[in-house]
């Protein structure tokens, strides 16, 4: 009798859920949507500010990006990359996920950005034949997508010399 075994779970899964300020903007929509139609009044207001609430719900829904490392391929979003085409990663903080999306930014990067999550991963692409140099993933745990690429096959980054003070 043949087993099937269960795929296995992927190594790193992620939904780039709107912040709590993020949610507290689908009632305020909500109640937008009623005030514009209360003139005419409150059954038209009621209606349109209870289906203004279920598209600022669903819109906050279809926008929480899914990151994941899985079967040995970085997701994030709708594209996909083999982690072994990938070295370097690097867990960014704020201020360096800030720099690399400003000064520091190849037009050329992959940029899977969501504004409301403040950290990133940078992760060079090893293709002589993708014009892509890099990927900049937004993630609130930088440091455990960067173990999870380098589990999955991608190149880590040099070990930092230590410095004699």
């Amino acid at each position: 009798m043949p087993t099937t075994q269960p795929a296995a779970a992927p190594a790193f899964d992620e939904r780039l859920r709107p912040s709590p300020a993020g949610w507290a903007l689908v009632p305020a929509l909500g109640v937008m949507g009623a005030i514009v139609l209360w003139p005419l009044g409150m059954v038209p207001g009621l209606v349109a500010g209870g289906i203004a609430l279920v598209a600022a719900a669903v819109g906050a829904v279809r926008l929480s990006t899914r990151v994941r490392v899985a079967d040995g391929e970085l997701h994030a979003g709708d594209a996909h990359i083999p982690a072994r085409l990938l070295r370097a990663p690097r867990a960014l903080d704020v201020d360096a996920t800030r720099h690399a999306l400003g000064p520091g930014l190849d037009a050329r990067t992959h940029v899977v950005l969501r504004g409301w999550v403040r950290t990133a991963v940078l992760v060079e692409v090893a293709d002589p034949a993708d014009p892509t140099p890099s990927w900049l993933v937004s993630t609130r745990r930088p440091e455990d997508l960067v173990a999870a690429l380098v589990a999955a096959g991608a190149t880590p980054a040099p070990a930092e010399p230590a410095t004699i003070d």
